[in-house]
């Protein structure tokens, strides 16, 4: 594990140090991979349900009118055991971490990663000098507290992370809570872990916590762009103010209210089990091809496994030769272009594409 400190230069499309900050796994499957099987969007397969997609039309209705977040905020400070000064509704996670950027006073912001890329290029784009805790694949990437600098006021970090997989002890992260100091936890993928264990969302005794929730990953809502905030209240007016009106559609607030009423959570929690289980074969059947070189990350809790193959470039082309699109890896700060990122699918799915690397290993070696 390693500090880099100080500003690096962005460039053109939020480039940083060699590190495109802006690339997401969706530019894997746009254009000329639309007939691809989708393995490198983090988005649960065969979602929304229809129920939900009932819902959201039934909302259309109402378009003439302005949204009304009230009703959507109380469910969700409801479903987390929390008063409504310490809930905020945003047009997904990544509007949250612009918000940040924007509204908090910091002078030394630190993100650890590898992790989701949009905490540091919203800092970047707000004017901050970005610091980085950059977890290594000999420590399992998983995070020493002791590394993050004393003198940090605001520190970014994601669990379950994007794209290790790696679930953080609570513990483990509440130890980075200081007086001071704003202690950002990425929680967009918490909700597939069974039981949610190691979740920080509605916990009111860590001081300077702000934990992020996204709707979009487990109900396959990343179009609708719906998520929200759970912080101190005074931190939350502070991100209120720096919000423009009327931040999330109608759509998404009706949308936001379902995914927290109690069959809602209880699908997740049943998808939560399924991923895991699938998550399991997908492991098993990767590190069968130890012997050809390939590394998992792990152990794997998300909806997604990392892998390191030495000619990973190369077998992610092949990959998509052969009909599937992964996310590859070298765009995250501490990865390069060996490391891969699969999502978890069907045991079927999985099965052909465990078939489909093998040839691909084979390619890239010949």
């Amino acid at each position: 594990m390693r500090t880099e400190e100080g500003s690096m230069p962005a460039g053109q499309g939020g480039a940083v140090a060699g590190h495109d900050l802006r690339h997401h796994g969706d530019a894997e499957v746009r254009d000329d991979g639309a007939d691809l099987v989708d393995l490198a969007v983090n988005v649960r397969a065969d979602t929304p349900p229809a129920w939900l997609r009932e819902r959201i039309a039934g909302s259309l209705g109402g378009l003439a009118a302005y949204p009304d977040g009230r009703s959507a905020r109380a469910a969700v400070a409801a479903r987390h055991g929390l008063p409504l000064d310490r809930v905020l509704l945003t047009a997904g996670a990544a509007e949250a971490f612009v918000l940040l950027a924007r509204a908090l006073k910091v002078r030394r912001p630190v993100v650890v990663h590898p992790q989701f890329t949009e905490p540091e290029a919203a800092l970047r784009d707000a004017g901050h000098s970005v610091d980085r805790v950059l977890l290594r694949e000999a420590d399992g990437f998983r995070l020493d507290p002791a590394l993050v600098p004393e003198d940090a006021d605001l520190v970014v970090i994601g669990n379950p992370t994007n794209p290790t997989s790696v679930l953080h002890p609570a513990a483990t992260i509440t130890r980075l809570a200081r007086p001071g100091r704003t202690l950002v936890v990425d929680e967009a993928f918490m909700d597939a872990v069974p039981g949610e264990r190691e979740a920080l969302a509605g916990r009111t005794d860590v001081p300077g916590l702000v934990v992020l929730r996204s709707l979009t990953k487990t109900w396959g809502l990343a179009g609708l762009r719906v998520g929200y905030v759970l912080a101190a209240p005074e931190t939350i007016a502070d991100l209120e103010r720096a919000q423009p009106l009327w931040p999330v559609s109608t759509p998404a607030l009706v949308a936001a209210e379902a995914c927290v009423e109690p069959r809602a959570l209880a699908e997740a929690a049943h998808a939560a089990h399924r991923v895991a289980a699938d998550r399991a074969h997908l492991v098993a059947g990767l590190v069968e091809f130890a012997a050809d070189g390939v590394r998992v990350a792990g152990p794997a809790a998300g909806p997604f496994v990392l892998l390191a193959t030495e000619r990973g470039a190369a077998v992610r082309r092949h990959l998509r030769d052969l009909g599937f699109a992964v996310r590859r890896g070298d765009t995250f700060p501490g990865l390069g272009e060996e490391w891969l990122r699969v999502a978890v699918r069907d045991r079927t799915t999985v099965n052909t594409f465990l078939q489909a690397l093998d040839q691909a290993l084979t390619l890239s070696s010949g």
